[in-house]
């Protein structure tokens, strides 16, 4: 561009966040190998591969006009698709390319809107066979949208290994692949986006498990457990309950399916999907009594803190239930139920 003379289209503070991204990359690749990790140094990447700009400041190089359409220094007006109507001061704007469509994306600041006291309590116990469990009892089925989708990603990377690289037909191709991938991940966050905004919407308290997910899915479930995409649930929870005002409590997860509610430990290999308690008579599937167990122990973590977690009765199948189900335990004959 220098040399063609195109040096005055560029914004200075777009092009100082190019330099941004490339120091902090490099300065992550060092600390990678100061703590004697994998170092994956940093990869050149071409126009093909540079997919976004970011213009750190609204209106200086990119700006959202009454219109409803984008200013953008060296590119004119373009016609935008807004979604949803943008709430808030415009801070950042990034616009990037994905799978050959171009998105525009808006930070803004704004203030929280919280949503009425609500005194219910929940915990998720997060798992493969089940999305999630909660403490009432309610199981959030897995859609598993990677796997259903294996199919037609096998075709369309078949079709990008039959091109000759360098050709049109293969860019077209890996176009083909990218949105296959684009889609599943929209699916994804569909989702989670739905089901968060339910459990935010519904408890005052919501509890979950502190999982290593990378440790997770560096085992033989890897596939099952990215195609789940607990971290970015927990994430969008956060996220939406901060903005709500709802409480989310982060608990140990060490334990959590091997422990009873009442306290006792009741060891179980991963085929085991239902909760015998020989110390109290519980008989309950597995991840019901997790998810009461993460409660509990959430529970148990304010009040020690003195944080003081929402007053009110337990949540859903809670401890009435439980209760109920050890007393007709224990007036079951031996060896019966």
């Amino acid at each position: 561009m220098r040399a063609a003379g195109l040096v005055g289209i560029l914004n200075f503070h777009c092009a100082h966040n190019v330099l941004t991204r490339l120091d902090n990359t490099f300065n992550a690749f060092f600390v990678r190998i100061r703590r004697g990790e994998k170092p994956g140094f940093p990869r050149y990447k071409s126009c093909l591969r540079y997919d976004s700009i970011t213009f750190p400041e609204h209106g200086n190089g990119c700006t959202l006009l009454p219109s409803g359409k984008l200013r953008v220094q060296g590119a004119g007006h373009i016609k935008l698709k807004l979604h949803r109507y943008i709430q808030g001061k415009i801070k950042t704007v990034t616009i990037k390319r994905a799978a050959g469509r171009w998105y525009v994306c808006f930070s803004v600041e704004r203030e929280p809107i919280p949503l009425p006291f609500t005194g219910r309590e929940v915990g998720i116990d997060l798992g493969l066979n089940s999305f999630a469990v909660l403490a009432n009892g309610t199981e959030i089925r897995n859609p598993r949208h990677y796997r259903n989708a294996e199919a037609r990603l096998r075709c369309a990377q078949r079709k990008v290994a039959r091109r000759k690289k360098g050709s049109k037909r293969r860019r077209k191709a890996v176009q083909l692949l990218q949105r296959a991938h684009v889609h599943v991940g929209n699916q994804r966050r569909d989702f989670q986006h739905k089901e968060s905004r339910k459990l935010v919407n519904e408890y005052g308290l919501i509890a979950v498990e502190g999982l290593n997910v990378k440790g997770l899915a560096s085992g033989l479930c890897s596939k099952s457990v990215y195609d789940a995409g607990w971290s970015s649930f927990i994430q969008m929870l956060v996220y939406k309950a901060e903005d709500a005002g709802r409480r989310i409590v982060r608990v140990d997860a060490r334990g959590t399916s091997q422990t009873c509610t009442c306290g006792a430990n009741v060891p179980k290999t991963l085929a085991d999907r239902w909760h015998v308690c020989p110390a109290c008579g519980l008989s309950a599937a597995r991840d019901h009594v997790s998810a009461q167990v993460i409660l509990s122990r959430a529970r148990k973590a304010g009040l020690e803190s003195g944080a003081g977690l929402i007053a009110g009765q337990p949540s859903g199948a809670n401890v009435e239930d439980v209760n109920l189900m050890r007393g007709l335990r224990n007036l079951l004959p031996s060896g019966k139920g």
